[in-house]
Formats: C-alpha cells, structure tokens, sequence
C-alpha cells in the first residue's frame, strides 16, 4: 500500500523541514503505499532527517502503557526550526506551482490557502481539544471553562516556578467561567444526561478548587496531571450536551456499519529489534460524530480481528500504516459479497450539520474551509485510498507523524482530502518508535461500542 508522491513541492522553502506525499493505498504497480515493493513516497528530506527529528517519542506524564527496555524513558521533541517561515511564505504563494493532482481537476486552483491562512495563529495540535471542539455542540459557557484550562498548557512552557502565576491566572479565569456560566451550561445538557451532567460538574468545581491550592503550594509539578483531569470532566460535560445522533447519514451508506457517536479502542503493538521499547498500548478515539461510516468501518474491522496479527507496513517517518491484507487483495473482502468493502471519502466542514461525500474540499471548491478533524495532531488517524479514487478506502490506515507549527490546520494538502477519523490520545509519542514488521497483537474496543449500528461482525458470526 503507498501514499503517491506529490509534485515538485515548492514547500521545500517554507517547510523545508517537512515532508510531502500524496496518501493512497495499492499494492503493485498502482501509485499506492509501499507495503509491498519500493516505495513510491517522494520526500524533501532524507528518511535520516525524519528519523532524527522523530525517534525514540516519550513523554513520562502519560498513563505509560508501553514497556521500556531497562527502565529508559524518552524525551519529545518540539521542532523549532522554522523561524524564518514568515519570511518565506510570500515567495511560496506567489510562485507555487500546481501540485497537478489530475490532468482534468484543480488546474487553476491554489496548492495551498493563502497566506492570511498561513500565518492565522498558532494552531490546535492537543488531540483532546481538537475532539472537544469537534463536538457538535453550540454552548459558549462550557468553552470559556474550557479555554483557560487548556491555555495552561502554554503557560507551563515557562520556565520554573514563574509558569504558576500564569497558571494562576488561568485557574482564576476558568473558575469564574464556570460560576458565572453554571446556568448556561446546565441548561445545555441532554435531558437524559442531566443528572450525569451536573455531577461531572461537581466534581469539575472541586477540581479546580484542588488546582488551586496546588498553584498556591507551588507544586509546579503536580499542575499538568490535574489539568488532564479536569480537561476529562470539561469534556464529559460536552458529550453529555450531546443529544442524540445529530444528522441523518445519505440513504446510499444507511445499511453500512455506522459510529453513530464515539468510541475507544486500545491497540497493543509488539515493538521488534528495538532496544528501549518492546511493546506499546495505544489509546485511539474514534469520531462517528464528524465520520460515522469511515469510523464505522473501522470499528466493524476491529471486531472482526481483521488487524490482529497484522504488521506495520509503513513507517517512514512522515507515516505510520497497516491494514493491507495479504494476498491480492488490498482491502478487506466481505465474506458475504466476496468483493471488497469500501467506503465514501467523507469529510466534516466546520460549520456544516453533515459531512459531504465522495469529494474532496478541493474539487468542491471549498479552498479556505476548515475541516472538523483536522491533520494537527501527530497522531492524526485516517483513511488511504487511491489518489483518483475518492470512494476507494477500504481497511488500510495511517497515523500521520508531524509537528503541526510547520503545517497549521488546512494550510497543508492533506486536509479535505483524506478522512480522518480519530486520534490517538495516549502514548501517541510512541508512534514514531514503530518500523515495518512490528506486529499489531491485539486491538479492542474499550469503550462505545454500542453506538456501532449495522454491525456486520455479528451477521458473519
């Protein structure tokens, strides 16, 4: 399976410490990702470059699933080598050429949004957040808890005790959010999760009320695990403001196994000739709100155990991949059909009630939208198809490997293009640890399972 290369990427500029490719799936001689064969991925650094910039990912706060080699703990890197982007960015614009996609669409079109897009603002690349925003939810209150929250984040990168008067400021202006807006958000919740609703926020009060006292004991340390903590119950408000499935999917996909909602599903990777890390536990949240047939497709996989067993079959440093069946095939063969399963590119704009299908944002000439789900967090979780073929993804997936500074939210090609369909939110890091041949044990459904309609694993048996 291969993601085919783009052309003549006059990013090497701006983004010269990136990596580009168009993201397909094939085996053979189709411009699809190389599971099989060589590959087909043309990028602007060497492989060596990526692997420097993106081996041996750990970060120690997380819930450690992954077992390390003689107790070893990595250190994340944060790529800080594009300062000079703005500078640059006129230049790519204006003389970009055309990434000629297909000799007969996106001819006249830009590459890439234009510079106000460009440079419009750091971008959201925290997993969390980008699934909390991606709600479909409209309740101002519960965001503005939300953002101070999160905004300690930045205000950790401080150095030493000085980063808890920011906090400070932080905590004091979520806390007054929530007292002030308690009326608001209440009455935003689901009739039938209030009661679950209002004891989260509870418990989110108490919560704030203990990351103060930290704050005031200047426990700098104990800060970022009780943020996570009250981010998880801000985030548990906002699901239970959601009231039901909230758009009807097209008729031509109703029978097709749907995520009508979220789900979780931990994927265990046994980790070979790797002298620090020997197996890893990924957490991976699943969005049927924003991508109920890609994420439903998927699920239904997991509970065939389609995956288990399966090797990484691509891991480059811009990608991690799996899901190429051996064989001929290269997706998954419906035993009831005996013919390949595939499902619709499907892609959330951010505004719109329902996702469209089986176009690109391009080719419907949405150049500026925003995507529900955007290609920001490494660890972003989607679909491979063929470059031509909108509606060919079938079972191959990719986790996408990048600092988002370089790229920010649908200033890259790779959004509205691909369906992504989830995140990994824990030990995601570890991702950029796995080679070709490691070997996918076990994959399972944690949580969500019974928002799966249609299941086609219950009629195989």
């Amino acid at each position: 399976m291969s993601f085919t290369s783009l052309k003549k990427m006059a990013a090497t500029s701006i983004i010269s410490c990136n990596c580009y490719s168009s993201l397909a799936a094939s085996k053979g001689t189709n411009p699809r990702i190389p599971t099989k064969g060589s590959s087909f991925l043309r990028t602007q650094r060497s492989s060596s470059w990526w692997n420097r910039q993106f081996f041996s990912k750990c970060s120690s706060q997380k819930h450690v699933h992954c077992q390390l080699k003689n107790g070893q703990v990595g250190r994340s890197f944060s790529l800080k080598e594009c300062a000079i982007s703005i500078i640059l960015a006129a230049g790519l614009i204006t003389e970009m050429p055309s990434l000629d996609w297909s000799p007969n669409a996106y001819a006249a079109t830009p590459a890439l949004p234009d510079l106000s897009v460009l440079i419009s603002g750091p971008p959201i690349k925290d997993p969390g957040a980008l699934l909390r925003y991606a709600l479909p939810i409209n309740n101002k209150a519960i965001r503005e808890v939300q953002k101070p929250l999160e905004d300690i984040s930045e205000s950790l990168k401080i150095a030493g005790l000085k980063a808890l008067d920011s906090v400070e400021r932080n905590v004091r202006q979520a806390s007054r959010s929530l007292k002030q807006g308690k009326t608001l958000i209440i009455s935003g919740l689901a009739e039938g999760k209030k009661d679950h609703g209002v004891e989260l926020l509870h418990k989110l009060e108490v919560g704030m009320e203990e990351l103060q006292q930290i704050v005031e004991d200047r426990n700098r340390d104990a800060v970022a695990p009780k943020q996570k903590e009250l981010l998880q119950y801000v985030g548990d408000v906002e699901e239970d403001m959601v009231d039901g499935f909230p758009y009807e999917v097209p008729e031509e996909y109703q029978s097709m196994p749907l995520l009508k909602g979220r789900a979780a599903v931990d994927m265990k990777v046994k980790v070979k000739d790797n002298p620090n890390l020997e197996e890893c536990v990924f957490h991976i949240v699943l969005d049927g709100y924003n991508a109920p047939v890609t994420a439903g497709n998927f699920v239904d996989l997991v509970q065939r155990r389609f995956y288990e067993g399966m090797e990484i079959q691509r891991a480059d440093g811009f990608v991690v991949q799996t899901g190429d069946p051996e064989g001929p095939a290269e997706g998954f063969i419906d035993p009831s059909t005996e013919k390949p399963r595939t499902v619709p590119l499907e892609i959330m704009v951010d505004g719109e009630k329902a996702p469209v299908y089986g176009a690109t944002l391009e080719e419907l000439g949405l150049y500026k939208a925003q995507t529900k789900l955007p290609f920001n967090a490494f660890g972003t979780m989607a679909m491979a198809r063929e470059e031509f073929e909108n509606n060919s993804a079938s079972s191959q997936v990719f986790w996408l490997l990048k600092e988002s500074e370089l790229t920010p939210s649908n200033a890259n090609i790779l959004d509205g293009r691909y369906a992504v369909f989830g995140y990994v939110t824990e030990n995601e890091d570890f991702l950029a640890d796995l080679k070709v041949g490691d070997v996918i044990e076990s994959i399972q459904v944690v949580s969500g399972l019974d928002n799966l309609v249609n299941p086609s694993y219950k009629i195989a048996g």
